[in-house]
């Protein structure tokens, strides 16, 4: 066998050898970290809920009289009518085991509850803006997504939709706050939203 072959053969397995029991000593370390963090979270005990930031529905302000003769309008509208009476909160980017350290065990139940109703209001936000838009109601459908958008909404389409409507406005001050906006949400698409409104309109 060629020597120099051999040399670089049993290099190459080594470093793999090293690099494999590198990242099981850090697996091992993280997933330690992870139980002990649990643990603690486990045993805190059950706190206020009053002081998170509970998101009203503005009714009385959003375009809810606005091409109600549209089926899509009004399944949003029943919804969103619907939801206005829960409580709603968006816990994007928290991991349960953050909110039981935050709140306690005991409220995780809740607390994934408010988490849900935001899901739901985040979506519906947007389906209601697109049957405005497409229903040629486009100053309407940006008031919805404007008031998706200070909810801290993750949803991309809700940026990049209202960022053409800006675009089409000319209004680019506005579309770098967007990109401010989507550059401090606690969501894994946040830098991806933000790239992708630079990219498209700066």
């Amino acid at each position: 066998m060629n020597l120099p072959f051999l040399a670089s053969f049993i290099a190459l397995i080594l470093i793999l050898s090293m690099v494999l029991s590198r990242n099981k000593r850090n697996s091992k370390k993280a997933d330690q970290l992870f139980w002990e963090r649990e643990r603690r979270a486990n045993s805190v005990r059950r706190k206020s809920l009053e002081r998170l930031d509970y998101i009203k529905i503005p009714l009385d302000t959003l375009p809810v009289h606005t091409f109600t003769e549209n089926s899509t309008v009004k399944e949003c509208l029943d919804i969103l009518y619907a939801l206005s009476e829960q409580p709603i909160v968006n816990l994007t980017g928290y991991s349960n085991t953050d909110l039981k350290l935050e709140y306690g065990t005991a409220n995780i139940t809740p607390l994934s509850e408010y988490d849900q109703n935001y899901t739901v209001l985040a979506r519906t936000l947007q389906k209601w803006a697109d049957a405005l838009w497409d229903g040629g109601f486009s100053i309407q459908a940006a008031e919805v997504m404007e008031f998706a958008v200070s909810t801290h909404t993750d949803v991309s389409r809700t940026y990049y939709r209202l960022a053409e409507y800006y675009a089409l406005q000319n209004r680019t001050d506005k579309i770098r706050v967007l990109v401010q906006e989507a550059e401090q949400l606690r969501s894994a698409s946040s830098q991806i939203i933000a790239r992708t409104l630079t990219e498209s309109y700066l």
